[in-house]
């Protein structure tokens, strides 16, 4: 919630990169508000860099905009407002959001949740309502959600952010049949890592590996409704789009970005930097720098955006 009025002072000086100000600087913004549902004391953004953004800004009843650098723009564009100039105004946007508009979170157990007494959980945590916490470890500053499920074998790291209805550490399909053609389970004895700053969407489901942890790495993202197989191991910083099915044994590296209703089947390696376009079936391995699409998938280009 918005207590105070935030000036442009106060909004350019938390910005680290380059900025230029076009306008007056005596003004201010109470909250966020995207750039076509602003009011006069709304901050919004422009991403766009051509003559559409022009339109935009100047069709906008926001006062103050974050917008590109790249932007020729004349007084008669800006006119009554403020435009703070950057290299990447979403990214600016983010950081402002961040810093000034962002709720502080809650700490603590609620009384509806269960947690094991030999659970170790670190300072500063959240535990929402009906939760359930098995024999784990979770970090400093994690929030965990209501309705998680959270499995023994696991640990998460500090910073994370566990969204509601999501289940850690669960089996996932392991049999293997036997003389008469009967399934016989293939137990699966093992973990799942989740290193700092992750983020869990609602209801995604992260199993626990067979013989080796599943690892999801620093700073990965995972929307909602994403399913992580057995013995995964993710790298740093990825994003996994919503409906994304992750077989088991996988190994994907640093950076890089599946898309929406992807499926990657098992043992696949997925290299650093890679793009999966969206519905991608993906049967063999990836490697570094490329973006694939299709079913099956398959090399479109290099990859030359750091993702």
């Amino acid at each position: 919630m918005i207590v105070r009025k935030i000036t442009v002072k106060e909004l350019v000086d938390s910005i680290q990169e380059r900025n230029q100000v076009l306008g007056s600087m005596n003004r201010y913004v109470e909250g966020p508000s995207p750039i076509d549902q602003a009011n006069d004391n709304s901050l919004s953004f422009c991403k766009k860099k051509d003559d559409q953004a022009v339109e935009m800004i100047r069709n906008s009843r926001a006062k103050v905009i974050i917008c590109s650098d790249n932007l020729n723009l004349t007084e008669s564009d800006y006119q009554g407002k403020t435009l703070i100039q950057v290299l990447n105004p979403r990214l600016t946007f983010s950081r402002i959001m961040q810093k000034f508009f962002k709720a502080i979170p809650e700490h603590g157990i609620h009384p509806t949740a269960v947690v094991s007494e030999k659970a170790r959980i670190g300072h500063d945590v959240y535990i929402g309502p009906y939760s359930y916490i098995a024999d784990c470890e979770i970090g400093d500053g994690t929030i965990i959600d209501g309705h998680v499920y959270i499995y023994d074998r696991t640990r998460i790291g500090g910073g994370v952010i566990i969204h509601a209805g999501v289940v850690i550490g669960a089996e996932a399909v392991g049999f293997e049949r036997n003389e008469m053609g009967e399934w016989v389970k293939f137990p699966q004895i093992s973990g799942v890592i989740i290193e700092d700053n992750v983020e869990v969407g609602a209801n995604s489901v992260i199993c626990r590996g067979s013989l080796s942890d599943t690892l999801i790495g620093e700073g990965t993202k995972l929307d909602n409704l994403v399913r992580i197989g057995h013995g995964v191991r993710i790298g740093k910083h990825c994003i996994i789009i919503t409906g994304a099915f992750i077989c088991g044994s996988v190994k994907i590296g640093d950076h890089t970005w599946i898309g929406p209703l992807t499926c990657i089947r098992e043992n696949i390696c997925v290299g650093n930097q890679v793009l999966v376009g969206m519905g991608s079936i993906v049967q063999k391995d990836i490697g570094d720098n490329l973006v694939v699409s299709g079913s099956p998938a398959r090399p479109i280009r290099k990859n030359s955006t750091f993702l």
